[in-house]
């Protein structure tokens, strides 16, 4: 279907009518919207629309509907709604729909709905009308609306409202899914780790209207769970034994020679007849003992599923009598699903398998935790009894704000993306009290949740809703909704990330200035906007209180659409590259940008961190010169005694003519001190370990330094003395890998601290540098030099991972 004949793109018409003796119901607006035409969505895979959902119910008998109209955007017109009729999108969020109820009948007519908004939005309109504008804002999903008549329900009208900025069944419903299985599975994990069970203690001061929550999202599960246990009941076999006559026992019990010793006078003596011999006579007996298998299911396992059922009909039975005593909050509605979840209990309890006993201890089995049906039953009790209180009711989404629900999504989704790779560590979204347990996904809280790299060890922290420790904004507060913390191995620093989800879209119509500067869809300019002031407002206040640095790195928009390949020629993917601000495309099936990104970022070196961001006019020049400045000398000893000369004097002496250039003296720094194998033959015992700050050195004869007796004809020879601070040891050494050091080498003190093997020392082009930065960062590395004593080498061959 290429187009719609959808008309002006300001036209209203009816959408639906329904007849009936009572009274008549219009449902006006606008049939599609602009968005949803752009992007072509709520459409099967041949581009056909969606069927919508669409149910007319009346619920009492003294009135019949007539006739149902519903709109077709196919034909641009009503046609009757019946069985085999299709229903299409026509409601969408954030638009207005005028509602008329013309009554045929004196009796008294009103409009309800759950949303109290919207039930106060329909009002009389003089004897004979009830009208107003329904707005479902950025709610989406199954709504209801309920016409009652004389204060009882007369007419239920189900309708669909779809999503204005993603697709309904690719997009929305597997947000709902996942939001749902994230928080389901984090809650169940921790209830499983935290709680061991072992006797029938609940947890106290657990309210009501909590337990209800929760009742009503695990209910249909617990009683699909219940009757497939019914299907195949744990049981335990068990023998009775009584005495029959001989003449009709089918099979005597294996104990029975044993009775019969113990009861001779069973015995009749028959030489004919006796297969028992005894005393030299043969026996038979008049009676035996036999044995009859019996099923019995009054086991621990089906007393704890009879125990919780019970303990959930005491607690609507409570909750029954406190409603009836509040005359102020009375609920038809609640009423009646508390009796509906009653009459179903006691249903499942007179199943034959629930005829048991009472339960005194609950022992927690391989059969409560494995088997079908009990591991479900087992699972609705400890989120049931232990008191999980979901915040935000986010078990009932079926209604729910898009905005809010997305914000949710996102961070759960970036949740998702790392616990695949990473291992978590930590998490605050599940928390316990000496109330209960507690879900906290809320615009009003904030969460936490901490990961390691296997890898190389390395820890990063993923925020919701709030600041690291640290962070501050001296002007207006600033609060995004997800930052991303990243600690590095070779760095003090941390380098932190914000990715903040806006429900917004700019679908970029054609004429409009945002096609005319970036030809696709994307997020609006003040969501970029609104990332600069994040990365820019938001600083870290050292422990003096005297300096604040821009802390985030990056700061990116999370915003609904669904095609990454078009969205990488925008303009706000391709800034990310140029100054870390920016967008990504993130639904349900587009992640795939935001994955990669992620693993980029966790796997940058500090270096690649910092160089993502925009720095200061100078600052590259700045940290090559200080990156690869020779300001350390790494020297060759002669053998352990100069070692223990050295250590014991603080110093280090090498002939003047291994200087080439004398103008390096004065850059120098540090000294270090080449342990080789020829020299230290154990293992342990060579490499580079010791190293120390200078704070002299002098040029002099060798007879001069007397710490250490000279080679004979050296004694007129000149060498430089350095005088060292304070020699420090290395915690890990630089091992030789295969090289070594003739005479001595410059490199700066930055390769040294990071280094791991002596051909790293060597390293000094730019390009070699970040190489190195990046394959070090996924394990330990090989840099194959053209000769093997590294200060004597010309030319760095290669860098490659070592295997």
């Amino acid at each position: 279907m290429d187009s719609l004949p959808i008309g002006s793109p300001n036209q209203t018409v009816e959408l639906l009518r329904i007849e009936t003796d009572l009274f008549t119901l219009f449902l006006q607006g606008k049939p599609f919207h602009p968005t949803v035409e752009s992007m072509q969505l709520h459409r099967t895979e041949d581009q056909r629309l969606l069927q919508a959902h669409l149910q007319v119910a009346s619920l009492t008998s003294r009135m019949n509907v007539e006739q149902v109209l519903t709109y077709n955007p196919e034909i641009n017109a009503l046609m009757d709604w019946g069985n085999g009729i299709n229903s299409y999108p026509v409601f969408f969020e954030t638009q207005e729909y005028s509602l008329v109820i013309e009554k045929k009948q004196t009796e008294e007519l009103a409009f309800y709905h759950e949303n109290v908004k919207l039930r106060q939005a329909i009002k009389p309109l003089g004897s004979n009308l009830l009208t107003g504008i329904l707005k479902f804002q950025n709610e989406v999903g199954l709504t209801e609306l309920e016409i009652r008549w004389n204060g009882q329900p007369a007419l239920r009208i189900q309708i669909e409202i779809y999503p204005s900025k993603m697709d309904y069944k690719t997009d929305y419903q597997m947000i709902l899914n996942d939001v749902n299985k994230q928080i389901y599975n984090l809650s169940f994990d921790f209830l499983r780790k935290t709680y061991h069970l072992t006797g029938l203690r609940e947890t106290r001061n657990q309210s009501l209207a909590e337990y209800f929550t929760i009742l009503q999202h695990v209910f249909r599960q617990l009683v699909q769970a219940v009757e497939r246990i019914s299907m195949a009941p744990h049981s335990k076999h068990h023998k009775e034994y009584k005495i029959t006559e001989a003449s009709r026992a089918r099979q005597a019990a294996k104990d029975t020679i044993a009775y019969l010793h113990r009861n001779p006078h069973l015995l009749v003596a028959d030489s004919k007849l006796g297969f028992i011999p005894a005393n030299g006579e043969r026996y038979y007996p008049t009676h035996v003992r036999q044995a009859k298998r019996q099923i019995n299911y009054d086991t621990n396992e089906n007393r704890f599923i009879r125990w919780v059922l019970v303990r959930i009909s005491k607690k609507l039975s409570e909750m029954k009598t406190r409603l009836a005593h509040q005359e102020r909050y009375q609920d038809p509605e609640l009423t009646r699903k508390i009796a509906d979840m009653q009459t179903q209990l006691q249903r499942l309890l007179k199943l034959d398998f629930l005829n048991v006993s009472e339960m005194n201890q609950l022992t927690v089995t391989l059969v409560l935790q494995m088997a079908p049906g009990y591991r479900d039953v087992y699972r609705n009790y400890l989120m049931l009894m232990k008191g999980l209180s979901i915040q935000s009711d986010l078990f009932r989404l079926s209604m729910k704000d898009l905005a809010q629900l997305y914000e949710y999504w996102c961070f759960l989704k970036i949740h998702e993306l790392l616990s695949r790779k990473y291992e978590l560590l930590q998490q605050d979204i599940i928390k316990v009290d000496r109330t209960g347990i507690f879900v906290k996904l809320d615009r009003g809280h904030n969460a936490t949740m901490k990961y390691r790299n296997s890898r190389n060890g390395e820890v990063f922290t993923l925020y919701y809703n709030s600041l690291p420790s640290g962070e501050k904004t001296p002007t207006v507060g600033q609060r995004p909704d997800n930052i991303l913390t990243l600690k590095k191995n070779d760095s003090a620093h941390e380098y932190k990330y914000i990715f903040d989800a806006k429900y917004r879209l700019n679908p970029a119509y054609e004429g409009t200035p945002y096609h005319r500067d970036y030809k696709n869809p994307g997020p609006e300019e003040s969501d970029i906007n609104t990332m600069h002031r994040y990365r820019d407002a938001i600083v870290y206040e050292d422990g003096n209180g005297r300096e604040l640095e821009r802390s985030m790195f990056g700061a990116y928009v999370l915003f609904p659409y669904h095609d990454e390949e078009k969205f990488r020629e925008h303009k706000f993917y391709k800034s990310i590259e140029l100054i870390n601000v920016g967008a990504f495309p993130f639904l349900p099936n587009s992640t795939n940008l935001m994955e990669a990104f992620l693993d980029e970022i966790i796997m940058d070196s500090p270096e690649k961190a910092y160089e993502r961001s925009t720095r200061p006019r100078g600052t590259k020049d700045y940290y090559r010169d200080k990156f690869s400045g020779k300001n350390m000398l790494v020297g060759s000893l002669r053998g352990p005694s100069q070692l223990e000369d050295a250590l014991r004097y603080g110093f280090y002496h090498v002939p003047l003519k291994n200087i080439s250039d004398h103008k390096v003296l004065t850059q120098l720094e540090y000294v270090a001190l080449y342990q080789s194998r020829e020299k230290f033959k154990q293992p342990e015992h060579t490499g580079v370990q010791w190293y120390g700050r200078i704070v002299d050195w002098k040029v002099l004869q060798r007879k001069e330094i007397t710490e250490r007796p000279p080679r004979v004809g050296s004694e007129e020879k000149l060498y430089v003395k350095f005088i060292v601070e304070k020699w420090l040891k290395r915690q890990t050494p630089i091992i030789p890998g295969g090289q070594g050091i003739y005479t001595l080498l410059y490199t700066s003190k930055y390769l040294f601290d990071r280094a791991r093997e002596l051909a790293e020392l060597r390293l000094e082009a730019e390009e070699d540098l970040a190489l190195w930065r990046e394959k070090r960062r996924l394990g330990p590395v090989i840099v194959e030099l053209d000769h093997e004593q590294v200060d004597l080498a010309e030319l760095v061959k290669g860098i490659w991972l070592r295997e």
